[in-house]
């Protein structure tokens, strides 16, 4: 393999328009070239620079990157500072009143909270966590629905210098077992329930059936929110164990003194889940992810003090972590937080709440835009949407069709659309253009940010000049993943493999580069297909099939096929109501006679498959590899509890 083939072209370009370019940070392409520029010609003085400029240190650092233990590299390492300290306290007095949270709840209850608050709840949490004994380096899971709380918590670990790790809410029992494990946490920090969509989703209960599991010898402790009403959510009490928040808090003071902390020592845990083996447990930094979070709010989403910020994400993803808990907040900014789906009461909420609120950045994932595409894509047109300055994607990339849409239907044709790649290891964004300064194109996430020396290479380490290949980042970076927790070796083989003599971060994602640079992404290494010896990404054929003005959403796999080595297996999700009978077979041909149309006929799907949805997590992630057991005929074995749909499953096995 030299090259993975690309197949989907793009010609559609959007710059920024003069005004934006004027006001932007970064404003203009010469002005983005010169961060770049001073990057490649002193590499070391540029991360120090930002880092001095753009964190608040309690002691100076004197070295800015140590690479003697290389890949195990280390920032600002002899620097001290407290990253609660840096998103709360240095913005008071000044921003005292000024608020902070923006917090929506399922039912459309509306509280806010300012940064003087905001300083009072983290400071109460973290003295009573202080008296449970929670200390430096200790470990702390946070099991929390999407909340104001959920954010304290996180806050209030890194005010104390203890490092968390947040589980996904939708997680199962056995997955919130595994992390507890394997993090050997002292404590774990749930609610009795969340509520999305109208229902109660027992996180106390699952808990409970955790720990019940064993292996948890660590843990001492259960905090517990009161989310909900107890007889909404009825949970059992175990004495000496449990203990409700507002009883923790009661009787503590408004102000905790922050514990500083080293600028290379963990601040976080998030664990990612592979196709098998137990889940690894990424570790981050405090000084150096922090840099990464404040520079990407700055550059990629240009914040702006007036700016009402949302990011639709979960904390329990790298995303909610970033660009909720730690970046918004550091930029002192004021942001939504939003409990519940997209979907409920109905498919007009994200709309509703962009007006209500006056959001003026709103950040989400493809598959909520492809979805809601689906549920009413003349929707936004019945809302004041024209806060709205500035629109984001994150989770995947964005088929060209689906960015038109969120660029005219929400964006009125004026909001620049930044397409960020990035991943759970790089901890903030690699690959996004600067609104100000970089020509947008639909599908493509664009050029690396200041700093960030990515590149394409073939699986033996040599530069592609033209064509796809491997994505990989050349030099160490600030937000960076420090190791695997408890995984030294794991760490070195999943990101800087033999064949690269380590010299790489690889991604593992599959990428091509056109004739202005621009980086597209073409779906993960593992997805790629190889169809009569030419080797495709996934999500150019997924493009060519949403494009089709009846396609709403695609995912595309590859099965055994003894002539063609790969045959290609499409799951689609039709605007309208799925088809069956004589319709579905007339659609299937017209689909196949399209993609061979936009693409070439070796892109031509050899299946496709039609369901109501796609099996996702409850992020909003596409689980392809479920797709893949079910293309094959497979029975599917895997842990199904993390889906947000199960029952979909059954419905695409059984479609023709």
């Amino acid at each position: 393999m030299s090259t993975i083939d690309s197949i989907l072209t793009e010609n559609r370009v959007f710059p920024p328009s003069d005004d934006f370019r004027r006001r932007a940070r970064v404003s203009g392409r010469e002005a983005y070239d010169a961060l770049c520029a001073e990057a490649a010609t002193d590499y070391e003085g540029f991360w120090g620079r930002q880092a001095r400029e753009q964190l608040a240190w309690h002691k100076p650092f004197t070295q800015v990157l140590d690479e003697s233990d290389a890949p195990f590299y280390r920032w600002f390492h002899d620097g001290e500072l407290n990253v609660s300290h840096n998103c709360i306290d240095r913005h008071l007095p000044l921003l005292a009143n000024k608020v902070a949270l923006i917090f929506e709840s399922d039912n459309g209850t509306v509280r806010r909270v300012t940064y003087a608050e905001l300083s009072r709840l983290v400071g109460r949490f973290a003295n009573g966590l202080k008296s449970l004994g929670v200390t430096k380096g200790d470990r702390v899971i946070v099991y929390m629905p999407m909340s104001i709380e959920a954010v304290v918590a996180m806050q209030a670990c890194a005010r104390l210098g203890a490092i968390h790790s947040v589980v996904f809410g939708g997680f199962s029992a056995k997955s919130l077992n595994e992390r507890i494990i394997d993090a050997k946490a002292r404590l774990v920090i749930t609610a009795n329930a969340g509520i999305r969509g109208g229902k109660v989703v027992p996180l106390k209960t699952t808990t409970d059936e955790a720990v019940a599991m064993g292996g948890c010898d660590s843990l001492e402790r259960v905090v517990v929110y009161r989310r909900a009403e107890e007889k909404d959510a009825p949970i059992e009490w175990h004495r000496g164990r449990d203990l409700w928040w507002h009883d923790l808090v009661a009787d503590k003071p408004d102000v905790c003194e922050p514990t500083w902390v080293g600028a290379d020592d963990p601040l976080f845990i998030l664990y990612t889940s592979g196709s098998t083996g137990k889940p690894k447990g990424v570790q981050h930094s405090s000084a150096g992810y922090l840099l990464g979070a404040v520079n990407s709010m700055n550059w990629v989403f240009d914040y702006k003090p007036d700016d009402i910020f949302w990011c639709t994400a979960d904390v329990g993803w790298i995303t909610g972590h970033s660009y909720v808990a730690y970046g918004p907040l550091a930029v002192g900014g004021t942001q939504v937080i939003f409990e519940g789906v997209p979907t409920y009461p109905d498919a007009g909420r994200f709309w509703q709440m962009i007006e209500r609120h006056k959001v003026s950045i709103f950040y989400t994932a493809p598959t909520a835009i492809r979805s809601l595409i689906k549920l009413g894509g003349d929707l936004p047109k019945r809302h004041d949407l024209s806060s709205l300055r500035l629109l984001g994607t994150v989770g995947e990339p964005i088929n060209p069709e689906a960015w038109m849409w969120y660029h005219e239907q929400v964006g009125g044709g004026r909001c620049p659309i930044v397409d960020t790649w990035w991943q759970t290891e790089t901890g903030s964004h690699m690959l996004a253009p600067l609104p100000g300064a970089i020509a947008t194109k639909p599908g493509s996430c664009t050029l690396p940010l200041p700093g960030i020396m990515a590149d394409i290479v073939d699986e033996t380490g040599a530069k592609v000049e033209t064509g796809g290949g491997f994505l990989v980042i050349t030099r160490p970076f600030p937000s960076q993943v420090r190791t695997l927790w408890g995984d030294p070796e794991r760490f070195k083989k999943s990101y800087f493999p033999e064949e690269y003599q380590g010299r790489y971060y690889l991604a593992g994602d599959s990428a091509h580069r056109d004739d202005d640079g621009y980086f597209w992404i073409m779906g993960r290494i593992d997805d790629v297909l190889n169809v009569s010896g030419h080797r495709l990404g996934t999500m150019e054929v997924e493009s060519a099939l949403v494009a089709n003005p009846l396609v709403a959403e695609a995912a595309v796999v590859g099965r055994p096929d003894p002539l063609k080595g790969e045959a290609i297996v499409a799951f689609v999700v039709l605007k309208g109501a799925r088809p069956s009978g004589e319709e579905g077979k007339r659609i299937i041909a017209d689909l196949r006679e399209w993609v061979a149309k936009e693409i070439g006929a070796i892109a031509k799907p050899e299946d496709i498959r039609f369901g109501d949805n796609l099996p996702k997590t409850r992020s909003g992630k596409i689980m392809r590899r479920l797709l893949r057991a079910i293309a094959r005929g497979e029975t599917i074995t895997q842990d199904v509890s993390t889906l947000e749909n199960p029952a979909i499953l059954q419905q695409l096995q059984e479609s023709v």
